[in-house]
């Protein structure tokens, strides 16, 4: 991870400036760069992973203009080399390198012939504007703003905007900024049409595209991690990971659980076991979760209620790591839901309905997973790679027939589970009924946090203190504690959430006040 900025504008002064970058530090506490253009700054917090010299710092200029980006640019070195043919001269083995002369050859539409997860700003000297854009999930953040005194700003997080623009703004994914306007440059929740195919294809095009998104996720030249849970999607990473490199480079896994009631641990080991990774085990107690809940809240910038309870244990693991290894570069699970189904998707009255949930999911994944799945590891100076978010199998797996992903077949997730059928995981692991993460680091964590918001306020405070907000009222003591730690780190902030994740409340068997699996009338077997 990396934290950049860009900044338009006459009457923002360079202590306001570096107050609000030193927020985003520990997105990049190897080295710090601030650049003063005709009319506003660029600034960069490193964290190497490709290049690790020097040489890789940002901003990268070539002639006139300048760059920062936050991101991974996947198969970058055939570009780069293509590039080079083309008389360019590289000075680093920075991916990031090549986003300049791809300026320089391809203009605006550049953003379309990158295969990547980023956040770039660029400054076109010869116009003397701020281009900026990002990929089209949103995997990597960006926001912007307009301060007070004229221009634009645009920042890796909200925190570093709050105090200089009065309003902050999530930048749209698959979008870029030309100086003037935004446009769409890619809609990923579209996927790609094609013929009708029979069911062994799709699941080898399922098996396939994902192997290369992992595969291209372990190109790196820092330590690599990975978070396991020992539900289907993480073990499955773990699995391909593992293959890919071979018995003689054992990956390391972590995985995370309460002291008293951890579901996962026990699942997460024998993956382990069974692909011979090095695997570590990190226990945290009641203590631990309350009194990470506040740093919680502030480094995630959201109040929503799910994506709290899962980034508390997400975000220890990490500091774990962070803490007691070298590792700069994290693969996780995350997408897989959005894509291949919820518990609560079982209920789809039918084909298309699921479909649209799935269109409204990827389309928001930057307000709740994905933003999960950045903070909690970005906080603690990682990076996060997520390999069910790669391009190509997104848009295959979104181009597939909706009827073949509803769950006929009395087991969520299907397609992905028999694509993956034969020696990647134990039968057991791949055919395990899903856990939502908060439930699987143990189901009492849940219920420590509810109790501390039961203990906060009593039912006269609450009523009264909900009332506080006209935007997605807070509607349980809980909920009320979030937004309360929310306000105190983003006053007046709140709209940059669109709404609570909730099941689809107009389904039949989703009208639900909790948004736990474990309230379903399917949810079964779950988590045992």
């Amino acid at each position: 991870m990396c934290s950049i900025m860009g900044i338009q504008g006459k009457n923002i002064s360079e202590e306001r400036l570096l107050e609000g970058f030193e927020r985003t530090i520990s997105r990049g506490p190897d080295m710090s760069r601030v650049v003063q253009i005709p009319s506003g700054y660029l600034c960069f917090h490193r964290l190497a992973i490709m290049g690790l010299t020097p040489d890789g710092m940002q901003p990268f200029q070539l002639g006139e203009n300048l760059a920062v980006c936050n991101g991974e640019i996947y198969g970058f070195r055939p570009v780069r080399e293509a590039l080079k043919e083309k008389g360019y001269r590289f000075l680093s083995d920075s991916d990031c390198e090549i986003l300049l002369p791809l300026y320089r050859e391809y203009g605006l539409d550049m953003f379309r012939r990158l295969d990547a997860e980023f956040a770039l700003v660029i400054y076109d000297g010869a116009q003397d504007k701020l281009i900026a854009a990002r990929d089209p999930i949103g995997i990597r953040p960006l926001f912007y703003g307009y301060p007070k005194g004229g221009g634009i700003a645009f920042a890796s997080e909200a925190k570093n905007l709050v105090g200089l623009c009065p309003k902050v703004i999530p930048f749209p994914p698959g979008c870029y900024y030309d100086g003037e306007r935004f446009h769409r440059y890619r809609d990923i929740t579209q996927g790609e049409t094609r013929a009708e195919e029979e069911l062994d294809q799709v699941c080898r095009g399922i098996r396939e595209r994902l192997i290369r998104g992992v595969e291209k996720r372990l190109d790196a030249d820092a330590p690599l991690g990975f978070l396991l849970s020992g539900g289907l999607d993480s073990s499955l990473v773990c699995a391909i990971s593992q293959r890919i490199l071979g018995p003689d480079k054992p990956i390391h896994t972590f995985a995370i659980g309460m002291d008293v009631d951890a579901i996962d641990l026990k699942y997460a080991r024998q993956v382990a076991q069974y692909i011979g990774s090095h695997h570590t085990e990190v226990i945290i107690t009641r203590q631990d979760v309350e009194e990470a809940l506040e740093e919680v809240v502030a480094l995630l910038g959201t109040w929503d209620i799910t994506t709290i309870r899962a980034s508390v244990g997400m975000y220890l693991v990490c500091r774990y790591i962070h803490q007691h290894t070298p590792i700069r570069v994290i693969l996780t699970g995350e997408v897989s839901d959005e894509l291949f189904g919820y518990k609560y998707t079982d209920f789809a009255p039918d084909a298309q309905a699921f479909q649209r949930e799935a269109q409204k999911r990827v389309g928001e994944l930057y307000m709740y997973d994905v933003l999960r799945a950045d903070r909690c590891i970005s906080a603690n100076s990682l990076e996060a790679r997520v390999p069910f978010g790669d391009l190509e199998f997104v848009s295959y797996v979104m181009g597939i027939d909706p009827r073949r992903k509803l769950n006929t077949y009395h087991m969520g997730k299907y397609l992905l589970r028999r694509a993956f059928e034969g020696d990647w995981l134990p039968r057991s692991i791949l055919y395990r009924d899903k856990a939502a993460f908060s439930d699987a680091v143990g189901h009492s964590m849940v219920e420590d946090l509810k109790a501390l918001a039961e203990r906060t306020y009593t039912d006269g405070q609450f009523q009264e203190k909900r009332k506080e907000y006209a935007y997605c009222t807070p509607f349980t003591k809980e909920s009320l504690l979030y937004r309360e730690l929310f306000e105190k780190y983003y006053p007046g902030q709140a709209d940059m959430i669109k709404d609570f994740w909730m099941p689809n409340r107009e389904w039949a068997g989703c009208d639900v006040s909790d948004p736990s699996a474990r309230v379903l009338s399917n949810y079964g077997a779950s988590g045992v």
